[in-house]
């Protein structure tokens, strides 16, 4: 396993699993959705680059979002 260490925006350490919301609204490339600010995001998956997750929504699956986005729910 890598030992890279994934923060969200207020420096907490994520980690495979974890519940995190969004801190502002968020446009999906490629589809009309936006994701509002404060969207819990459960399960999300961590990828090889300390600043990116790997996640579902209700609306839009495989979804990568950038940590600096996010906060630990």
């Amino acid at each position: 396993m890598s030992d890279i260490v994934v923060k969200d925006s207020n420096g907490n350490v994520l980690a495979d699993g974890d519940s995190v919301t969004t801190v502002k609204d968020l446009k999906v490339k490629g589809t009309s959705e936006t994701l509002k600010r404060g969207t819990l995001v459960k399960n999300i998956r961590l990828t090889g680059r300390a600043d990116e997750v790997e996640c579902n929504t209700k609306k839009v699956k495989g979804l990568v979002l950038r940590t600096e986005f996010l906060k630990k729910a």
